[in-house]
């Protein structure tokens, strides 16, 4: 078993997100499930990528696919907190990206839960890896931390 990794803080992260807690993020425990922790790292990376002009859900050619995640938490949140997801590049490969994600309270300093995200960058019709777009490879290496 590998030691765990430190706990990250603002500076690991280049960008943050707003994201409500809602009802039914909560389980039987009081506090937000862990699949929930996946789905906000999901919508970090999507949504930048979409309001950056990379990604077209529906007709993008080249799109990334998640080939590797991981989560690790230091303590719970529960509904009705706000969460902020940091968000930056930790490696940049030819055609894949492993995203570093951070969750914080609203505010917090440290994270309360960190993880990874690992894209890789096929044609949507083949399936097959393509080289990063140029473009997108610029704004990805400007969130490299």
């Amino acid at each position: 078993m590998s030691a765990r990794e430190p706990r990250l803080s603002r500076v690991d992260f280049k960008l943050f997100r707003s994201i409500p807690t809602r009802w039914h993020d909560n389980d039987v425990f009081g506090h937000v499930n862990n699949v929930v922790y996946y789905g906000w790292f999901d919508t970090g990376v999507n949504a930048w990528l979409i309001e950056q002009g990379f990604l077209d859900p529906a007709t993008s050619p080249v799109v990334g696919l998640v080939v590797e995640t991981s989560c690790t938490y230091f303590e719970s949140v529960a509904f009705p907190e706000t969460v902020e997801i940091g968000l930056a590049v930790a490696r940049l490969g030819t055609s894949s990206v492993t995203y570093r994600l951070g969750i914080f309270r609203q505010g917090g300093q440290v994270v309360v839960a960190q993880g990874r995200f690992t894209h890789v960058y096929v044609e949507r019709a083949t399936q097959k890896p393509v080289p990063i777009p140029a473009p997108l490879r610029a704004a990805l290496e400007a969130l490299s931390a």
